[in-house]
């Protein structure tokens, strides 16, 4: 269970890490001196954030956006 949390929790934080950093990243990604094999490093790098939550925190928005998805679907 906490394995699943923390991979959803990464995963929806990297998602909403991007769309708020979008333009800067795009900056990055163009850079002159910007190779593919960046994109790890990068990705690595920007994942690390997740870590600054402690568990009760990520289980708590993990559910939250769990109940989101949900209500939405419904709404279908």
């Amino acid at each position: 269970m906490a394995n699943d949390v923390n991979h959803a929790f990464s995963s929806s934080y990297l998602q909403r890490l991007t769309q708020e950093l979008s333009e800067d990243l795009d900056k990055v990604r163009n850079a002159d001196d910007f190779r593919a094999d960046s994109v790890p490093f990068l990705v690595h790098a920007l994942a690390q954030g997740s870590s600054q939550f402690p568990k009760d925190d990520k289980k708590r928005i993990v559910q939250a956006h769990e109940e989101q998805t949900k209500d939405g679907e419904s709404k279908r």
